[in-house]
């Protein structure tokens, strides 16, 4: 039993959205993510898929991607991405998975699970500074970035009552937009990631750029590029 991740899947079933745009590294990406997924990932492991997860527009419209998902082995904790218009609240989606049958998918959202020897928690994160926001209309950067602390909390706040269960549990954290990058520091998250303890961060997020170590420490914490394009889409070990 193993815990594995990998982000931006971008999956797209039912939605015409090709990714070759951005290499051709992404040629043929579904068909590589199936197998190379099958390859590492047993029934009885965990794979942590921090966002960009599928196209659709709405859950029924990412349904498709979903189907696919729910088919590969194991686990799978589904943590939200910029892309991921389809997200509607957990309850919704929770209720949406059930009467869809797709029994091996869990959303990892103000939340924590206890996966063998760790406790797993994330958020989505915002956008490395306010210049490279991509976004419809006027966004309060800030303001954004204020939220996703509170949601971090709020799973690093259940990772920690999680660790009281067994204290030598490490809690690993997973987001999709990366904390730490080149000169980028969002310090309200890694003020919260030391605060509870986190000495590994894995993120996604970032394509095309394949030159990234696959671990950067940054005040004792390391942080780890995971997107599926990265990773040439084989999910990583974590443990």
């Amino acid at each position: 039993m193993a815990l594995f991740t990998i982000a931006d899947l971008h999956l797209s079933g039912a939605a015409d959205h090709p990714m070759d745009v951005f290499g051709d590294r992404w040629v043929g990406y579904t068909d590589k993510i199936c197998r190379r997924w099958q390859a590492v990932v047993s029934e009885r492991d965990t794979v942590v898929l921090p966002g960009d997860i599928s196209w659709g527009m709405t859950a029924e419209a990412a349904a498709p991607d979903f189907a696919l998902l729910d088919r590969l082995p194991g686990r799978k904790l589904l943590g939200k991405g910029n892309h991921d218009f389809w997200w509607d609240t957990a309850t919704k989606l929770t209720r949406f998975f059930e009467e869809k049958g797709f029994s091996t998918l869990q959303l990892l959202y103000n939340n924590a699970y206890r996966v063998e020897s760790a406790i797993v928690t994330g958020t989505r994160g915002w956008f490395l500074d306010e210049t490279q926001q991509v976004t419809v209309g006027t966004v309060d950067y800030a303001k954004i970035v204020r939220r996703e602390a509170m949601r971090l909390e709020l799973g690093l706040s259940a990772a920690a009552a999680l660790q009281k269960e067994t204290p030598s549990a490490e809690i690993i954290a997973f987001l999709h937009f990366p904390p730490v990058y080149g000169d980028f520091i969002c310090r309200e998250i890694v003020d919260l990631l030391h605060r509870y303890g986190v000495r590994r961060c894995y993120y996604g997020h970032i394509h095309g750029v394949y030159t990234l170590p696959p671990r950067r420490d940054f005040e004792e914490i390391g942080f780890s590029p995971v997107s599926s394009d990265y990773l040439d889409f084989t999910p990583a070990k974590v443990l």
